[in-house]
């Protein structure tokens, strides 16, 4: 596959997923995307607290597409600590997207990449999700992941990453005023958003924080794609 045809199937997947989202039709097409992209948002969450010295207590994919991570314990960095794990949220599911397109550009790699996803997704099930609805579908997005691996061509392997690299990296842009929200209702509560959250926990406005984490997750897609062009015209 040449740069050039990696280029425009990657444009192609970025282009039908905002015109299919701005049909009710094309909502339902996406939505086990949707429930993805919340559950890259919700991990990264619970994995950036669990790295700081905290716990990843539980984690909550709802129906309409909304869920929410429980964790607790002491975190390295004190304030700052809670200040990164809010933001591993909202850019849990860019650099997804990114690593999931960087691991698109060999046969190996995309390989490695499909079995890994789908197993993470697999184990993440019994040991986090606390929803009937978030295991189900879960496991269900993880089995047809291992389906397209050992069942598929290929071809399938590279693609399909690709595309939910894709659905990841642009996911953040399709809520974006979730970011610019100081406060938001969660299972009936009002509560800090993320953005919010780096607020309280050190300095400067919610705004301000959500400018920057919109302009890293602009940069980390865009990033992750000069590299795929750039490894694919070597490779090609």
């Amino acid at each position: 596959m040449t740069s050039r045809t990696r280029a425009l199937g990657l444009a192609l997947a970025a282009a039908t997923t905002v015109v299919l989202w701005q049909f009710t039709a094309g909502r339902y097409l996406l939505y086990p995307f949707t429930i993805l992209a919340t559950w890259f948002h919700e991990m990264g969450h619970g994995l950036c607290a669990m790295l700081l010295g905290g716990s990843f207590v539980s984690l909550r994919l709802l129906p309409d597409g909304s869920g929410y991570a429980v964790y607790s314990g002491t975190r390295f960095l004190g304030q700052p600590g809670l200040a990164l794990v809010a933001a591993a949220g909202p850019l849990g599911p860019a650099l997804a997207g990114a690593l999931l397109i960087s691991f698109s550009l060999r046969p190996k790699w995309s390989r490695l990449g499909l079995t890994g996803m789908a197993l993470v997704m697999l184990l993440s099930a019994p040991i986090w999700i606390r929803t009937l609805f978030g295991v189900s579908l879960i496991v269900l997005l993880a089995l047809v992941l291992l389906l397209i691996r050992f069942k598929g061509p290929d071809r399938w392997d590279s693609l399909t990453l690709q595309f939910i690299g894709v659905q990841g990296c642009i996911s953040v842009f399709l809520n974006i005023g979730y970011l610019f929200t100081e406060k938001v209702r969660v299972a009936g509560r009002l509560v800090y958003s993320d953005t919010g959250q780096i607020a309280a926990a050190l300095f400067l406005p919610y705004w301000f924080w959500a400018i920057l984490l919109t302009g890293l997750t602009l940069w980390l897609p865009a990033w992750s794609l000069a590299r795929a062009l750039r490894a694919t015209g070597r490779l090609r």
